[in-house]
């Protein structure tokens, strides 16, 4: 069952990435998803240049990955909403949906008359979708967001990465970043949500906001600081707990990084100081108790760095991996995107795109069973209007009329 939402429609009327990636999800897990674009403009990522700083490649017209990523296996039609001749269209694709998915705000939805009232008189049993920036009801409800404004910085991510001394608080670390976590969201969101109206007969109304995805993500710090009644300190240590050298980043010889997170300290002394070529400290005193690694936690500090520091990252690589403390190198998008466990667990998936050419895209998270995933490439701008209206019972001449009337595309 590498397919298991296969039969389910799903219509789509949202651009940039936090939503447009659970459909694409969506889409992976088998469902058919229709994605309605501006008849001209199409989604607004398709005008983006740079993200971060670095090309997108939307002017090949071939294969952009910021296109791919959160609308691969989708179909595209050109449908202008605020034209009287399309809302019969979108009645029918409601109509044969079971799954409605937005991240237009409240004022637009009512404007073009796709809030909840106005879907569910068409479709009484669709399950409708919103992604919001902040979530539907509150003060802030009616207020736009990308995941840099409400996943990173108002959810505690960029707080939490960035170091008391700093002049500026850190940037995510990639384009969509809150955006793909959020959609991985929404995806289970709707699988539950296909289950509970299959149990019950009852549809749901889902909103998940990028503030609370965010917080989700950061919660063992925020739950700590509600049970501290206050924020966190900031520890200037460069561990991640400060009683514990065996956790956080160091810099190999070449200039690489090693993560470690060997959570239970006082176990993995020894044996990393054997493995590391200074085992005239495996059992020194002032290492062997929490205590006392608290209270020397600089010069057990100082022997980790010169341990790794001495070493090329390949030798640090081969010396670590005889041990059983976890630890990682610190990858970057071209390694992580060859990464040999991603690879083969089919996690890093093959493509074609619109010239047939092989690419490449990551895959969701979730593998079913031990079926293969296969991707489709997203559509190119509109790409199957005349298809879908076809499939819905119009003629040619209906076409016709609704393309001089500025309803399609």
């Amino acid at each position: 069952m590498d397919r298991p939402l296969a039969g389910v429609r799903v219509l789509e009327v949202a651009q940039f990435t936090f939503v447009p990636s659970a459909g694409a999800v969506l889409a992976d897990w088998g469902a058919e998803v229709i994605k309605i674009e501006n008849p001209i403009t199409g989604d607004g990522q398709r005008g983006l240049a740079t993200v971060l700083g670095h090309g997108t490649g939307v002017d090949s017209a071939v294969f952009a990955p910021v296109i791919e990523g959160p609308n691969r296996g989708k179909r595209s039609i050109g449908l202008e909403l605020g034209v009287a001749q399309a809302r019969p269209v979108l009645d029918e694709l409601i109509r044969r949906s079971d799954v409605f998915l937005t991240n237009y705000l409240p004022t637009a939805r009512a404007k073009l008359h796709i809030d909840l009232d106005e879907v569910r008189r068409i479709n009484p049993d669709i399950i409708y979708v919103t992604g919001s920036g902040f979530g539907t009801t509150g003060p802030d409800r009616e207020s736009g967001a990308y995941d840099a404004t409400a996943f990173w910085a108002r959810g505690g991510s960029a707080d939490g990465v960035t170091p008391s001394c700093a002049e500026q608080s850190a940037y995510m670390p990639a384009g969509g970043y809150g955006d793909n976590i959020g959609g991985m969201a929404i995806a289970g969101g709707v699988a539950a949500a296909l289950y509970g109206r299959r149990t019950t007969g009852e549809p749901s109304v889902l909103d998940i906001s990028l503030l609370a995805v965010g917080a989700w993500a950061t919660q063992y710090s925020v739950n700590m600081a509600l049970q501290a009644g206050g924020p966190l300190p900031k520890f200037e240590c460069k561990t991640q707990a400060p009683c514990n050298p065996l956790t956080g980043s160091y810099r190999t010889a070449d200039g690489r990084y090693i993560q470690l997170a060997m959570l239970q300290p006082t176990r993995h002394w020894p044996e990393f100081c054997r493995l590391m070529g200074c085992a005239e400290y495996a059992f020194d005193e002032r290492f062997t108790t929490l205590e006392g690694l608290t209270e020397n936690i600089d010069a057990a500090v100082e022997i980790v760095e010169t341990a790794i520091g001495s070493r090329p990252l390949a030798e640090c690589a081969r010396l670590l991996d005889y041990g059983t403390g976890p630890w990682a190198v610190v990858q970057d998008s071209w390694e992580v995107g060859n990464d040999e466990a991603l690879v083969a667990n089919g996690r890093i998936v093959e493509v074609r795109d619109c010239r047939g050419q092989a690419q490449k895209l990551v895959a969701n998270p979730v593998k079913f069973d031990d079926g293969e995933l296969s991707l489709h490439r997203a559509p190119k701008f509109a790409e199957h209007t005349d298809e879908v209206l076809r499939e819905l019972g119009l003629d040619d001449e209906t076409l016709t009329e609704l393309k001089f009337a500025g309803a399609i595309t």
